[in-house]
């Protein structure tokens, strides 16, 4: 379904764009490109082949409510993002082909707070470290199989690096340094996504690192950010193996990142609340 829906798209913007060449003086030039915008991010959306929303978490990471969902209905993450106008427009082309087609349901909410390791976790504390290697992929060095309790100076230092060197992932955050506990505790480890995966032939270097943050009201939540090997490799490692190993089982398995946080946070945010102001707001890392 998802690839006539596509194709349907496709053809769709080919027509509008074809008449608004045809007969200028008749078609809405602003009322076509809206109309194309709509279709092709709904396009860019839809569950077909190698589609971003369709990507495999980092290695040995187990599925989670949300994904577990997305690989049941693949057109959940679309339905629950779009608007009115292109839900219409789905019913209506899944109506044309005669198809019986009920919508997903919401997808999970994440939950909150630090959840509890599952009994194969708590055996998989034993089994060694959970970040698993890719199928043809080089594995990470030996280095890169630890978890570091880091402050928060530090956090805002390898937030700095990353944007001054512009990585991707990470940069100066004013709005971070306002809402993350100074007093931590905070956790990082190079955890990969299969797409992320250090590839120096592609000019990737850099590890991806998930960071397992504190912020001001005592909600731990996930991160990601890019870090320099030399620079992680750097940084003290002061946690013992063993918690070290449940920390990162942890933080994989923790639902909710920086964004959902700041999107509750909101409506709080302020001066009197924090000490930030939503005026100078810049889009959350997650």
């Amino acid at each position: 379904m998802a690839a006539h829906l596509a194709i349907q798209a496709f053809i769709e913007i080919r027509s509008l764009a074809g008449r608004a060449r045809r007969s200028p003086e008749e078609v809405s030039s602003a009322e076509t490109l809206d109309r194309i915008r709509l279709l092709a991010d709904l396009g860019h959306n839809l569950p077909v082949g190698d589609a971003p929303r369709a990507r495999r978490p980092a290695p040995g990471k187990p599925d989670s409510r949300w994904e577990r969902a997305m690989r049941e209905r693949p057109m959940s993450w679309l339905w629950n993002t779009a608007g009115p106008e292109k839900r219409t427009w789905i019913l209506s082309h899944v109506e044309k082909i005669g198809l019986q087609w009920t919508p997903p349901p919401p997808l999970p909410i994440p939950r909150k707070g630090v959840p509890p390791l599952s009994t194969l976790q708590r055996i998989g504390l034993l089994a060694g470290w959970p970040v698993k290697t890719p199928s043809g992929r080089q594995p990470l060095p030996r280095e890169a199989r630890i978890l570091k309790a880091l402050d928060s100076d530090a956090i805002f230092a390898l937030h700095e690096e990353a944007g001054r060197l512009r990585l991707g992932l990470g940069g100066s955050s004013p709005w971070l340094q306002a809402h993350l506990d100074p007093g931590g505790p905070h956790y990082l480890l190079p955890d990969p996504a299969e797409y992320y995966w250090p590839n120096p032939e592609a000019g990737r270097s850099w590890w991806q690192c998930r960071l397992f943050l504190t912020m001001i009201d005592g909600e731990q939540v996930s991160s990601m950010l890019a870090v320099l090997p030399e620079t992680f490799a750097a940084l003290p490692s002061t946690v013992p193996r063993f918690r070290q190993r449940r920390l990162a089982h942890i933080a994989r398995a923790t639902e909710r990142d920086t964004g959902l946080w700041g999107r509750d946070h909101k409506t709080h945010c302020g001066t009197e609340q924090c000490g930030y102001v939503p005026a100078d707001a810049e889009t959350t890392s997650t």
